[in-house]
């Protein structure tokens, strides 16, 4: 890592947000991960924005993270800056019924603020296991609702430097993918529109998704939840589990027996054994059926 980079970086951040060789496998659901050259937690906006400058000017790698909730990081580690959105967590009510969020709120904590204020709409989210930054890259969703249903204007870093907002219209939301996704923009904070609702309601709704949750997905170990998108006219689980993959194996990365569409790290799975599990997977389900399974997690460092 180019030392003089670090000590600009230094100016900005404080020495408690400045970390030299980090191990991602701290920052990933996978649990997985080598370490990151450089990782940094800007505490406010013009911090970041100052970072972002100075990085995009030297060219170097870079990556914003949320929860790393869907990540898998190289066993090698990341040559670059690591760009960590966790200070970035204000949650607060606008009128009565809208809640402004900054990217790196958790969509649990801003559920269960919703609910405590008597908020519906956005129950859906409760369990996305992310923030409502990447919620806004992807266009997250669960039982029938997504982000585009509940978001009136988002806030963002441009590549070029500046903070622009967005409207629904202008995020262009579509099945996992967004105007953040496309375009380079780096989500400051959100804000929600939702519908009064009562709060024993809410309650209940949620904790029946959370059940559905259990049930059907193996929350009890780390994964990085879907792992494949689906495919146009299919469900990448069911074609992983007609390929004959349930329980598949590489390592302690595994092909869950709950859901086909999880890999879960079994205990001491390695990055590489859930990329190699992965292309596997791709592989015999291309075999089998034709249909090439997209990754829905993002794939960060170098894999043999």
């Amino acid at each position: 890592m180019n030392s003089s980079l670090i000590e600009a970086m230094r100016q900005i951040v404080s020495a408690d947000n400045l970390l030299i060789n980090e191990p991602m496998s701290r920052h990933t659901t996978f649990r997985t991960g080598g370490p990151a050259c450089l990782f940094l937690r800007p505490e406010n906006q013009d911090q970041l924005k100052k970072v972002m400058d100075f990085v995009r000017r030297l060219g170097t790698d870079y990556f914003v993270l949320g929860n790393g909730s869907n990540l898998l990081v190289s066993d090698e580690g990341y040559d670059g800056v690591i760009i960590s959105l966790s200070k970035f967590n204000k949650v607060e009510l606008k009128g009565t019924n809208q809640i402004y969020v900054e990217a790196g709120a958790m969509n649990s904590t801003i559920a269960s603020f919703a609910r405590d204020n008597a908020l519906t709409g956005f129950e859906f989210a409760a369990g996305i296991p992310g923030t409502i930054g990447g919620a806004m890259i992807m266009n997250a969703g669960a039982y029938g609702g997504e982000m585009a249903q509940v978001v009136t204007e988002v806030t963002v870093l441009s590549p070029e430097g500046e903070i622009m907002v967005l409207d629904n219209n202008t995020m262009e939301f579509g099945y996992r993918t967004s105007a953040i996704k496309n375009k380079g923009f780096i989500v400051l904070s959100v804000l929600l529109t939702l519908k009064r609702g009562k709060e024993e309601e809410i309650t209940s709704q949620m904790k029946e998704l959370a059940e559905k949750r259990r049930d059907k997905q193996p929350l009890e170990y780390p994964s990085a939840g879907s792992t494949f998108k689906r495919p146009e006219g299919y469900f990448a689980g069911k074609l992983i589990e007609d390929a004959g993959l349930r329980g598949f194996s590489v390592g302690d990365a595994q092909v869950s027996e709950k859901h086909c569409g999880f890999v879960v790290n079994k205990g001491s799975a390695t990055s590489t054994d859930i990329y190699n599990l992965i292309k596997e997977v791709q592989k015999v389900v291309y075999e089998k059926a034709n249909v090439r399974l997209e990754p829905e997690v993002i794939i960060l460092g170098k894999f043999s």
